[in-house]
C-alpha cells in the first residue's frame, strides 16, 4: 500500500483522538481511518470522572459509546487493547501486535500518565491514581466500603476529588506540600478561601506537608508525613499530577521536551506525524485542559484535510469543580500586580500588568458570575 492510499492513523481514543476523528470526518468521508488504543476504547468525558461520586455515576453510566459504536460513527477501524511498538518515520510505518501498517498521516494522541510518588509504599494495592475510565472504575469499587480516604495532592484533581468524595460520607484527609490549595492555578486568597470551606466541610487538611512513606496496616494503610506524624486510612488516592506520554515518540526520534514538540499546525519534527492533546507541547506550551485541546482539534482537522491551519488560543479560564466553593481561574503568564476584593459570598482576585491591563484572574464562590465579562478583557494566549 502506498502512503497516498494509506489511512490516517490516530493513536489514542480519548477526548483528543475521538474529537479529532469526528471533526476530521466533517471534511473527509473517504480516507480510511484507523485508531489504536491500549484500553477498551470506550468514549467518555474524562472531566466527569472527578464529579462522578456526587452524581452517582459509574464507569458504565459515564460511557457514551463503546469502541464498536464509535467505529460505526466514525467510519473507522478501531483496535483496542493494543500497543504501538515502533514508528518508522522514513517508511511511514507503525508496528503493533506483530503487524506493520503504512500511514498517510499519523496523529499521536496518547494523552498523559499519572506521576508515581517516589516513596516507599508497601500498600500499592490500596493506593490509586485516576487518569482514565478503567482506573476510575477500580478506585470507585475500592471506595464503596471506605470510611477514611487519604488524598495526596492539593491541585485541581486532588481538590475536585476531595469535594466529590465528601458526598460518600467518608472522612477525607488531604495532604498538600504547598501552604495553600491550588497554588499553581489560583491567587493565594482564593486557595485560602477553599481551605476554609473544606475545613468547614470536615476535611482533615495537612498543608505544607508531604507523605514520605505508606505501609499496609490490617485492611488499610498508615501514611507517614515529613514531620513524623502518621495518618490512617482505608485507601489512598494519589493526585500529585500527570506527565505527557512521550516514550513512543522519543523511540521514533521525534523531538520532545516536557511533551512531543509540535508547531502551531501540530506538526512534529517528523514529516506527516502530528501530536495532539495532553502529550503535545504546542509552540512551547503544554496545557492539560479541554479548551486548548478543542482549539487544536479544530485546527488539525483542517490541516489533515488539506488546509494547513495554525492553532490559536484565546483566553481559556479553568473551572475547578469544587461545588462547595466553585472556582474559575486564569493565571497570568508572567508577574503581575494583584488586587483582591471580597464580595458577597465570594472572592475576586484580579491580575494587572504594568500598563494596568487585565492579564489574569482568580474567582471564587459567587464571584464566578463575572467569568465571561472578565475573560473578554484578557489577551489571547496564542494569537
Amino acid at each position: 500500500m502506498s502512503s497516498h492510499d494509506a489511512p490516517l492513523i490516530i493513536i489514542g481514543t480519548g477526548l483528543a483522538g475521538y474529537n479529532l476523528a469526528r471533526e476530521w470526518r466533517k471534511y473527509d468521508q473517504s480516507t480510511p481511518l484507523l485508531m489504536l488504543t491500549q484500553d477498551s476504547g470506550r468514549s467518555y468525558s474524562k472531566p466527569m470522572l472527578s464529579t462522578a461520586f456526587s452524581k452517582n455515576k459509574t464507569a458504565e453510566s459515564l460511557t457514551m459509546a463503546d469502541a464498536g459504536k464509535m467505529a460505526e460513527q466514525l467510519k473507522a477501524t478501531i483496535h483496542t487493547f493494543v500497543s504501538v511498538d515502533a514508528i518508522d518515520t522514513e517508511q511511514r510505518v507503525i508496528q503493533f501486535d506483530g503487524q506493520q501498517l503504512n500511514y498517510r498521516d499519523l496523529v499521536i494522541a496518547a494523552g498523559s500518565e499519572t506521576i508515581n510518588l517516589p516513596i516507599e509504599n508497601s500498600a500499592a494495592e490500596k493506593t490509586f491514581a485516576v487518569n482514565d475510565l478503567e482506573q476510575f472504575s477500580a478506585f470507585q469499587l475500592a471506595a464503596e466500603s471506605a470510611q477514611r480516604i487519604l488524598i495526596i495532592g492539593g491541585g485541581l484533581i486532588g481538590c475536585e476529588y476531595t469535594n466529590d468524595l465528601l458526598s460518600t460520607g467518608a472522612k477525607i484527609s488531604l495532604v498538600e506540600l504547598q501552604p495553600t490549595l491550588l497554588s499553581n492555578l489560583c491567587h493565594q486568597s482564593v486557595g485560602d478561601a477553599l481551605v476554609s470551606r473544606f475545613t468547614e466541610e470536615g476535611v482533615d487538611l495537612h498543608l505544607g506537608s508531604a507523605v514520605t512513606a505508606i505501609r499496609a496496616n490490617n485492611n488499610g494503610v498508615i501514611a507517614t508525613l515529613n514531620d513524623g506524624s502518621e495518618l490512617t486510612a482505608d485507601l489512598v488516592l494519589s493526585a500529585v499530577g500527570v506527565r505527557a506520554r512521550t516514550e513512543l515518540a522519543r523511540g521514533a526520534g521525534l523531538k520532545c521536551q516536557r511533551g512531543i514538540i509540535v508547531d502551531r499546525e501540530l506538526r512534529s519534527s517528523a514529516a506527516n506525524i502530528y501530536a495532539l492533546g495532553d502529550c503535545a507541547e504546542v509552540d512551547g506550551q503544554l496545557l492539560y485542559y479541554v479548551m486548548p485541546l478543542m482549539q487544536c482539534v479544530r485546527a488539525l482537522a483542517k490541516t489533515l484535510s488539506g488546509t494547513p491551519t495554525a492553532v490559536s488560543y484565546p483566553a481559556m479560564p479553568v473551572t475547578i469543580k469544587t461545588s462547595c466553593f466553585p472556582i474559575v481561574s486564569n493565571p497570568p503568564s508572567s508577574s503581575a500586580h494583584w488586587e483582591v476584593e471580597q464580595t458577597d459570598g465570594g472572592i475576586k482576585a484580579l491580575a494587572y500588568d504594568k500598563t494596568k491591563s487585565l492579564v489574569g484572574f482568580s474567582l471564587g464562590g459567587s464571584a464566578i458570575a463575572d467569568k465571561a465579562a472578565l475573560a473578554k478583557q484578557l489577551p489571547k494566549v496564542m494569537a
